[in-house]
């Protein structure tokens, strides 16, 4: 972690922020200023190099073209891979998920490279898109309680050997392979399709990322309460009958 504060980077406004994904990123400042640490929140533009300090990196979703843009600006400038390499905590969502793995499907048609920081591929589905609602079991070595979250993309992302599920689907699609699998992660690296924003509805995610970027087993407790509504809401309105 930074000497003087945390440092908390937020990786493309202006190409991956669909579906209120910046949500997320005002989830963790929130949660560790609650915890009495300073937080230094770097806004970092696609026409901008990505700062290798950082503590934590977080990466949205977004429509095709910018998807493949992000890649690509990702892939020359090499500051994430490099920041990966430092141990830093990088959590992506959706296209983001998808730009972290060896490749996707761009907008054209074709196989994009990703920055293989996650053991994934992602093929471009042709059943239904992904749409809905998604309950799910987190890894039980993350220590988290029931994911929940709002899918909507036509990637399906398959893992490979030394990607690990980051959750079991109870329903919804998540990674869309038809084995119950949600996101991927590895030790430092995370990646899932879960909007909402993710953190809003799941905030002891945003405190794992700071447990990890801080090294410790604990954080002090924070009022819950309207988080925990939330989940409330969400979950009983996911699983009652349509």
């Amino acid at each position: 972690m930074s000497d003087s504060s945390l440092r908390l980077v937020w990786v493309y406004p202006d190409l991956l922020s669909t579906y209120g994904d910046q949500g997320n990123v005002l989830v963790v400042q929130r949660r560790a200023e609650q915890r009495g640490l300073s937080v230094e929140r770097v806004d970092v533009r696609s026409d901008q190099p990505i700062p290798t300090s950082g503590d934590i990196y977080l990466i949205g979703g977004g429509e095709d073209r910018p998807q493949r843009l992000a890649a690509e600006r990702l892939l020359r400038d090499g500051g994430l891979s490099r920041a990966a390499s430092n141990g830093a905590i990088i959590f992506s969502v959706c296209a983001g998920y998808q730009i972290l793995g060896h490749e996707f499907v761009n907008d054209v048609g074709e196989r994009q490279p990703g920055l293989g920081l996650l053991d994934v591929v992602t093929t471009r589905g042709e059943g239904a898109r992904c749409v809905g609602d998604v309950l799910g079991d987190i890894d039980p070595r993350l220590g988290l309680p029931q994911l929940t979250g709002f899918e909507n993309h036509q990637g399906i992302t398959h893992l490979g050997p030394t990607a690990r599920p980051f959750a079991r689907t109870v329903f919804g699609n998540g990674n869309g392979t038809g084995d119950g699998t949600e996101g991927a992660y590895n030790d430092t690296v995370f990646g899932t399709y879960m909007h909402g924003p993710v953190m809003a509805r799941n905030p002891q995610i945003a405190d794992l990322l700071l447990k990890l970027a801080l090294d410790v087993n604990a954080l002090p407790p924070t009022d819950d309460r309207w988080y925990e509504a939330l989940r409330a809401e969400r979950i009983a309105a996911a699983t009652q009958p349509a």
